[in-house]
């Protein structure tokens, strides 16, 4: 069975800055599972798996704007410290959910504190970033009716109930 929209796949995967550094890895642990075709994985990644067989290695690199987005500079904003309400030792690298001027949420990461004013990146952490990946895929299978009405997988690497 090969990757396709609506299959169950699993992946084992370690993923590298273009200076080498490991940002997020599977190894030691389990696959990571998700539906294909679900928008679970960013498009760039999702795109190179799709008719791929289970046992499959493969070598990617991402560019950012099939990964986490470019670098968006309007993301970035002061607010007054008040803004964080009680939340004392406030310090940058502290990561806060916001909500925006058409009511969504975005994660938001302090990046700077002057006097009463604070720096806040709306960026993804990753955005601007090239994203290397190596992946071995682990196993691919239909999704359940109640995987896909769920939109995640469950049992093993998935989700309990």
């Amino acid at each position: 069975m090969v990757v396709a929209a609506d299959k169950v796949v699993l992946i084992h995967y370690t993923l590298t800055n273009d200076e080498g550094k490991v940002l997020d890895s599977s190894s030691g642990g389990d696959p990571l599972a998700y539906i294909h075709g679900h928008g679970n994985l960013i498009p760039g990644l999702e795109r190179e798996l799709e008719g791929k067989a289970s046992g499959a290695k493969l070598s990617v690199k991402i560019a950012p704007t099939d990964g986490y987005g470019e670098r968006d500079a309007e993301l970035i904003q002061r607010v007054p410290k008040r803004s964080f309400g009680k939340v004392s030792n406030l310090k940058p690298g502290m990561q806060f959910q916001a909500q925006t001027s058409d009511g969504h949420a975005r994660m938001v990461t302090v990046t700077g504190i002057q006097g009463d004013m604070v720096t806040v990146d709306g960026n993804h952490p990753l955005a601007g970033e090239h994203l290397n990946f190596e992946v071995e895929i682990t196993e691919v299978r239909e999704a359940t009716q109640e995987e896909l009405e769920h939109g995640h997988v469950h049992g093993a690497g998935g989700h309990h109930h």
